[in-house]
């Protein structure tokens, strides 16, 4: 029976029996499993299945007030997902995004720290084969420093569940607080996959180095199972206001100088996080309300912008900002549904993310929080610059393109289109949106002050912009990566680790050497064998070395 299986579990076995379907009819299976997984939406709000095991109670499937708005709009960007990818042929990437988007809706529906444990490590196991689509030995360094970080998440999510469980008897999942040394573990697990400050150099490392396809599906699961995540247990938690505060501005510098327009939209997706996360932090049901809606429209606008500029990466073969320009004359569709993104992540009037952030900086000024208050709106002007103005700008008008390219695929206009369309009809018509969050909700954004103050930044970012690039004050496009908090694990511990380990590996190679030289000398006493050339030493790759010194030492913490 649909109420007693797990919402997602579909998507999942589907994926596995892919290989076994014809292509012709892989896609239209993939959406069928969405939809028959959807129908979990109609259950309404209960306990509807338990598993009892080694004496631990695992709630696998729960729905309310909270879960519902995210199932709804995870179910939407996995169709949108499909439909994109519906002209490749991976049939890895196609399991891996499948199997991805199921485990998340899975993970949304857990009851428990145990079970959201399980779909927590699903998550990231699955998406890792997404970033290795990218096929390219930059994608899949990418892809193993991902799944480093992403499997650190969960277990130190494991260790908060197992310390709760071992201090309270409970694991159930319930609003925590910093004061416990379990709450303190499982915040950090959920701000790896949230991008907190100095946490966040997984997402602008991996995302832009995936597929065409799978940007779209990154951008739309990870981030927003770690949004989903935090408003369960976290709401009203002070720290997180001043953490998504410094989250909304910090990438704005960065998004302004990089080359690639989708790094560019990966710091972009870091800035708009920050907001979700200040409305958690703010802990009021508007805050909150605003936080859903938020986490609703962005995966919809992200997902916009992530298909315009994998279309352009489709058929012009670059994202760099400083190689595009002109696309408009042989992309016009694409052009178009880039602006109507753009315009959402800007909140323009009639536009998504007006009607969902309009809650939250409505939560701050109820709250008095001018400080922060102040440091949303820079950011929200950096958003329009970054991702309203220049993703368009550079990607289509810019410059006068030489070489003509086709416009995007029919699959991919479709995906863009419906996007598109959900784009201005939520903007247009707030209120069905309004219906689906946690709380009840008695609120008008289109007022003659929100609207007038919102234009008036809009209108002073374009101005602001048209002046710089007019005078050539704008930082022109570099042929660069621009690192944050990666650069850490990317550059300084490499300078570091790879001088070590090298040191290490010759002091070994000799040690065995030795050791090898001694066996054989022993061997020729022992048994007078007049001949051991066939006892041959030879010195371990370093590779090797490195494994038998981790399983070494793991020996000697299992003895200890």
């Amino acid at each position: 029976m649909i109420s007693s299986f797990v919402p997602g579990l579909i998507m999942i076995i589907t994926s596995f029996l892919l290989p076994t379907i014809p292509q012709y009819f892989r896609h239209p299976a993939m959406l069928l499993s969405v939809g028959l997984s959807a129908l979990s939406l109609f259950n309404g709000y209960g306990t509807f299945l338990e598993w009892d095991i080694l004496g631990l109670n695992l709630i696998l499937y729960q729905s309310d007030s909270l879960t519902l708005p995210f199932a709804i709009i995870f179910h939407i960007a996995a169709i949108l997902v499909i439909i994109f990818s519906w002209h490749s042929k991976n049939l890895m990437e196609h399991m891996a995004t499948l199997a991805y988007a199921g485990s998340a809706i899975g993970a949304l529906h857990a009851g428990d720290f145990f079970s959201l444990f399980i779909w927590w490590e699903a998550t990231a196991l699955t998406s890792v084969f997404i970033v290795f689509a990218g096929n390219t030995n930059v994608a899949k360094d990418a892809a193993m420093r991902y799944l480093i970080i992403q499997v650190s998440s969960g277990v130190l999510l494991l260790i908060g569940a197992c310390l709760m469980l071992y201090q309270t008897g409970n694991h159930n999942l319930a609003v925590l607080d910093l004061k416990t040394n379990f709450g303190i573990f499982i915040f950090i697990a959920f701000g790896i996959k949230a991008a907190f400050p100095l946490l966040n150099g997984w997402l602008q490392d991996s995302y832009p180095e995936s597929s065409v396809t799978g940007t779209v599906a990154l951008s739309a699961f990870t981030t927003k199972l770690a949004i989903y995540a935090l408003a369960r247990t976290f709401p009203g938690t002070d720290s997180l206001i001043w953490i998504g505060a410094i989250m909304t501005a910090f990438p704005v510098f960065f998004a302004v100088i990089e080359n690639d327009l989708r790094r560019v939209l990966s710091f972009s997706l870091n800035n708009q996080l920050g907001f979700m996360v200040v409305g958690i932090g703010i802990g009021t049901e508007l805050s909150l309300n605003g936080t859903v809606a938020h986490a609703f429209v962005h995966i919809i606008y992200k997902a916009l912008l992530f298909m315009s500029m994998g279309a352009v990466l489709y058929r012009a073969g670059t994202t760099k900002a400083s190689e595009l320009g002109g696309l408009y004359k042989y992309m016009p569709f694409t052009t178009i549904f880039c602006i109507i993104g753009a315009m959402s992540i800007s909140a323009f009037p009639l536009f998504s993310g007006f009607v969902a952030k309009s809650l939250i900086m409505s939560s701050l000024g109820g709250m008095g929080m001018v400080l922060i208050y102040f440091i949303l709106f820079f950011a929200s002007a950096g958003v329009l610059e970054h991702s309203g103005i220049k993703i368009p700008y550079f990607a289509f008008f810019a410059h006068e393109r030489k070489n003509k390219v086709k416009e995007a695929p029919i699959n991919m206009l479709i995906a863009m289109g419906i996007a598109a369309f959900l784009c201005i009809a939520i903007g247009v018509f707030p209120k069905y949106l309004y219906q689906i969050l946690p709380y009840a909700v008695e609120y008008q954004p289109y007022t003659l002050d929100h609207v007038i103050s919102q234009l008036q930044l809009l209108v002073f970012a374009i101005i602001a912009f048209l002046f710089l690039v007019k005078f050539k004050l704008y930082p022109s496009e570099i042929r660069s990566t621009v690192l944050n908090s990666d650069w850490f694990y990317r550059k300084m511990l490499p300078g570091i680790g790879k001088p070590l380990f090298k040191k290490i590996g010759l002091l070994t190679d000799s040690l065995y050497k030795n050791l090898g030289l001694s066996f054989k000398q022993v061997l020729s006493k022992s048994y007078k064998f007049s001949n051991l050339s066939y006892i041959k030493v030879t010195t371990p790759s370093f590779a090797g070395t490195i494994l038998i010194s981790i399983l070494f030492i793991m020996l000697v913490i299992v003895l200890v």
